[in-house]
This record gives C-alpha cells, structure tokens and sequence, in this order.
C-alpha cells in the first residue's frame, strides 16, 4: 500500500520539499513544508527494528542583492526524530522545539509527522522591509546513522538512505 510519503515506485525518486507556505506575523515566518519520497522500505525496517531516525530541516532567510552576493539574515535548524519502542509498540516522534515526544500508534502516522516542518523565523529589527527582494531556501536531509560497529554489519544497508534535498526557494514580502 503506498502512501503520499512514498508511492509505488518511488525508490528511483529522489526526496524533495514542496507544499511551502510562509505566514508572515511583525517579527518574524512561520514556515510550513512538507519533504517527500523521503522513506525507503529499508529505512522503515530499520525504524521498525528501533534504529533512532533523525531528519534535519534547514531554513536560511536573505535578502537578495545586486552585483554582490545575496546576505544571510537568520537561519534555523529543525531535527526531528522517530524511533520505535518494541516494548510498548508505540512510535515517539521528538522534535527539538517540543520537549516531549508524540506517540504514533502507527508507521504512517509516524513517517507523516516526521515529513513535515514547522519553523519560526525572527525578523531581526535591522532588516529594511521597504528594500529589496526577501527569500527563504529550504532543504532537508536525513542525519547520518551512527550505529555500534556490531550493528553495522546487521543493518549494512543504512548507507543506502543519505538523502539531501535540493534547496527550495520560496520568496517572502512584508
């Protein structure tokens, strides 16, 4: 059964950030994105054996600029990472802005929750909002697997999953 997280066929596609949207408040974005053809079957066996999976969502706020390179603003980091419990059959979801894990009851709830990014992005005061053109890049990647070297050998395939996505431009007003 396929999901909007990995459809049939989907091992030759290659994990990318789409659904952007960007509400803007007087101090800074909200950013909500969504990556997907990001789950590979062997990823959602090494999750399921209670391999820790951690993605990592940046966004990198500029401000575009003629004849010299564009200027950095601010950036955030996201992590967010699923791993499953065998005793209690349950899938914790921790976000680093949330102290406290979600508990999924199924995989796809799981993968869904960690496929999508919520970020806030402070406007810093300095940023002159009457000039020049304003734009979010956007990529997700899957955190390196670092298992004991016992493991590596059982889970081989690990290497298999790095994905990085290209960056995503989404541009902003105020």
């Amino acid at each position: 059964m396929g999901s909007w997280l990995c459809p049939a066929g989907s091992a030759a596609r290659e994990a990318q950030i789409g659904d952007v949207l960007v509400a803007r408040q007087p101090d800074r974005f909200t950013v909500f994105a969504r990556v997907t053809n990001c789950f590979t079957g062997g990823m959602e066996s090494a999750i399921m054996a209670g391999v820790p999976t951690t993605f990592t969502f940046l966004v990198d706020f500029y401000r575009e600029r003629n004849f010299w390179p564009d200027k950095k603003i601010a950036a955030v980091v996201v992590r967010q990472t699923v791993k499953y419990d065998n005793v209690k059959k349950i899938f914790l979801v921790s976000m680093d802005h949330n102290g406290n894990p979600t508990a999924f009851q199924d995989l796809e709830g799981a993968k869904r929750a960690m496929a999508e990014l919520t970020a806030h992005i402070a406007i810093p005061r300095n940023v002159d909002r009457n000039r020049g053109t304003y734009y979010l890049l956007i990529k997700a990647k899957l955190d390196k697997v670092r298992l004991p070297l016992y493991m590596e050998y059982v889970f081989f395939f690990v290497s298999l999953w790095d994905f990085e996505t290209d960056w995503y431009r989404k541009e902003v007003a105020f």
